[in-house]
């Protein structure tokens, strides 16, 4: 729901509110009309999976919510998304079998802008990446209650042909895995196995569910 200042005469609130959901729509160029900062909160249902090159598997992620906050009058928005573990599995050298449970923290919140004619976003992440289990040709191998990456991972992701603030739509983009730490006797088989550069990343967004 867009929140509005309101102004003394109708019409003019009638008219700062057109500009707004315009605005949303991506068919003007901006919200300017606006005597303040008009604000939208959504939030969406999401899907997706990420490629990670190292170990050549792809592994699913979701269904989880991304709620986010967009700010009309800048073109700009901040969001925080929720994941499930997300578990996978994929043969180690093509030869051993490996299943590894992972969870993905965010490290502040998203951030992004929006092209107010196109309606395409641009964002940026900060995440962790935690392996909560591992199994290593059957064999559970113990991680610890803190192995996760030495840094957050940059994560951007650009929206596709046909994404819409209030219909969804797919983003991409690609990120490097930094190292692991912490994780026990397994660190350097997970640092010789997961990190590295050249990881892909597709989110489908559903349809918005907008809020006061």
């Amino acid at each position: 729901m867009i929140r509005l200042i309101r102004s003394s005469g109708l019409r003019r609130t009638a008219a700062v509110a057109t500009a707004g959901l315009l605005a949303i729509s991506g068919v003007v160029a901006s919200a300017s009309a606006a005597s303040a900062d008009t604000t939208l909160k959504v939030t969406y249902p999401v899907t997706g999976s990420t490629f990670i090159k190292a170990a050549n598997f792809t592994l699913a992620v979701g269904p989880g919510k991304l709620a986010s906050k967009v700010d009309l009058t800048t073109n700009t928005l901040t969001a925080n998304l929720k994941l499930p573990d997300a578990t996978g599995s994929f043969n180690d050298l093509g030869l051993v079998p490996v299943t590894a449970t992972t969870q993905f923290i965010n490290d502040g919140p998203t951030t992004g802008t929006i092209d107010p004619t196109t309606g395409a976003v641009e964002t940026t992440s900060q995440i962790t990446l935690r392996l909560v289990d591992l199994t290593v040709g059957g064999i559970d191998l113990p991680v610890g209650n803190s192995c996760e990456t030495s840094t957050p991972a940059t994560v951007q992701v650009t929206s596709e042909a046909g994404f819409s603030v209030i219909t969804g739509g797919s983003l991409s983009g690609t990120y490097t895995i930094p190292d692991f730490a912490n994780c026990e006797l397994a660190t350097l088989l997970i640092n010789l196995t997961i990190p590295g550069s050249g990881n892909t990343i597709t989110l489908t967004l559903g349809k918005a569910k907008l809020h006061h």
